[in-house]
């Protein structure tokens, strides 16, 4: 059964009510939705083990990670505990549905790999070769490192990356729950969820800007107190583990954004649980 979605256009404040609504959300089943997001992370490092596939297989999976969320944020508004189920559901619904969800993750994990390679091509692999240089710091010359680190090339591969990235998940940003919950196809989902970026462009844009100014603070703060405190060394384990609450806190989000963009169900409802 299809529900019947219909595309609005918000206010430019709503960016900030969504990551609100994510935070209310995290706090209703904190220990549940990190762990969805642990066992993500863990199945993608399981794939990146297999020779070949691994990163392809880890790309295609993200389009089903934040649908799962759409899907586990569903659940809490419920009073509902999510499972790991959330990230199967999306393709048991009928064979159509299913098909088109797959038909999204190989057209995502395809994307990437050519924004890879264009990547490569731009910074002439100086990219890789810092990463090689880092992974054998113990062995490699610290002056190289950071000659390698300064390299200018790194900043336009970074900025070629980044960029391209950024282009390829405003069709993506809802094409998978679109296809969940609308029924709509593989274009017609890429096109909807295209069209409802730019009509919210306002709101999108505060949101970015606002999770970005939330994680360099965060950074900074637990920079600056470890420092103090001089204990630098917990710093990145600190910073890390913000790192992944905060990350879980933004898929949770996407939930909200969805059905401010296109109200599907009872959107009023919705939002006054989250208050």
């Amino acid at each position: 059964m299809n529900m019947q979605l219909h595309l609005q256009t918000v206010p430019v404040r709503n960016g900030r009510l969504w990551i609100r609504h994510g935070f209310k959300v995290f706090q209703r089943q904190p220990l549940a939705l990190s762990s969805l997001f642990g066992l993500f992370l863990f199945a993608g490092f399981v794939a990146l083990l297999i020779p070949g596939l691994g990163l392809p297989l880890t790309m295609a999976m993200l389009p089903l990670l934040s649908l799962g969320f759409m899907l586990a944020t569903h659940l809490v508004l419920q009073k509902k505990t999510p499972t790991a189920a959330v990230f199967v559901a999306p393709l048991k619904l009928t064979p159509e549905r299913r098909r088109s969800q797959l038909l999204l993750c190989l057209g995502y994990a395809a994307a990437m790999l050519v924004v890879g390679f264009l990547a490569d091509w731009v910074d002439d692999g100086s990219t890789r070769e810092l990463q090689k240089l880092m992974e054998s710091a113990d062995k490699a010359d610290a002056d190289a490192i950071a000659n390698a680190a300064s390299d200018p090339r790194l900043f336009w591969g970074m900025a070629t990356r980044m960029g391209l990235m950024g282009l390829l998940s405003v069709p993506y940003w809802h094409a998978p729950a679109l296809v969940h919950w609308g029924g709509q196809g593989v274009a017609q989902a890429l096109f909807s969820s295209t069209l409802a970026l730019w009509r919210n462009k306002g709101a999108f844009a505060l949101n970015t800007f606002l999770w970005g100014a939330l994680l360099l603070t965060v950074a900074s703060a637990v920079s600056l107190v470890f420092g103090l405190l001089g204990l630098q060394q917990l710093a990145p384990f600190v910073l890390m583990t913000a790192g992944l609450l905060l990350s879980t806190v933004f898929y949770a989000s996407l939930y909200f954004s969805f059905v401010d963009c296109f109200m599907f169900g009872a959107p009023q409802s919705v939002v006054d649980q989250s208050a």
